[in-house]
């Protein structure tokens, strides 16, 4: 099965590096325009330039996804240099890990601070509520739209030092389902991808041993690549994916049943 997406407008969050690169370049290969938002200008323009280079039709936009304002004016942007918007990728995540508290002999130690919490809950939980709330009103004039969520498998089960990002990443996964519900009826479906251990550079930040362990947990005794999880995102937000709705698509090679 060959997924086509001509003459679709895609944004894609963060799509200008790891996961959101491999998705951006997925979307251009299946036929889609693509409007990338991400910090990172250097590389989101890059980006740009290459795909213009073999005939692709991207734009990038600096958008802090946290910043409603920022998602607004970006949101009416695209639509109007792209002629509306049908898919959103809400890819944007950060990562600020710390325990939630350090105890020795009994004492607190140390804590993660309250400007971690808040910018991890920032970008990832309340990011997606604002390029959601902003994109989908294009998507309901035209009776059709995707949206497809970044989660995670740590907002399945948790993850040790990481108290802000599998608190966001659950929260997610609830407001997946409750705009599924929602959205359904308007012609917009509404999903997440949870990947598991994927080989970005913030994964490679992760010290040897503990990627060591971590493998241990995966059936497949790998990490997953890029590109396996942005076929996974230009699926669901295809006609094939027409009657999925509401659902998490775990990209972890089995992580989480070899918790």
């Amino acid at each position: 099965m060959t997924v086509k997406l001509e003459n679709k407008v895609a944004i894609v969050t963060g799509g200008a590096n790891g996961i959101g690169r491999a998705t951006t370049l997925a979307f251009i290969e299946a036929g889609a325009a693509v409007a990338i938002w991400d910090v990172a200008d250097d590389a989101g323009n890059a980006l740009v330039s290459e795909i213009r280079d073999k005939g692709g039709k991207a734009a990038f936009f600096h958008v802090n996804v946290a910043d409603q304002e920022s998602v607004e004016t970006a949101v009416a942007a695209v639509a109007e240099q792209f002629g509306g918007i049908d898919i959103l990728i809400n890819n944007a995540g950060i990562t600020r890990d710390a325990q939630f508290l350090k105890v020795k002999e009994g004492k607190v130690t140390g804590k993660m601070s309250k400007a971690d919490w808040d910018a991890v809950i920032g970008v990832n939980l309340t990011g997606v509520y604002n390029c959601t709330q902003a994109a989908v009103p294009y998507m309901i004039t035209r009776g059709w739209g995707r949206v497809v969520n970044a989660t995670s498998i740590a907002g399945q089960y948790g993850n040790f030092g990481q108290t802000n990002y599998s608190a966001s990443k659950a929260g997610v996964i609830g407001m997946t389902r409750v705009w599924a519900r929602e959205l359904g009826r308007r012609g917009v479906n509404v999903n997440a991808i949870a990947p598991g251990f994927i080989a970005t550079d913030m994964t490679k930040a992760i010290p040897e041993q503990v990627q060591a362990g971590m493998m241990e947990h995966i059936p497949l005794a790998r990490p997953g690549q890029p590109e396996e999880v942005a076929q996974v995102y230009v699926f669901l937000s295809s006609n094939e994916a027409s009657y999925i709705n509401g659902t998490v698509v775990n990209v972890d090679g089995g992580f989480v049943l070899g918790t």
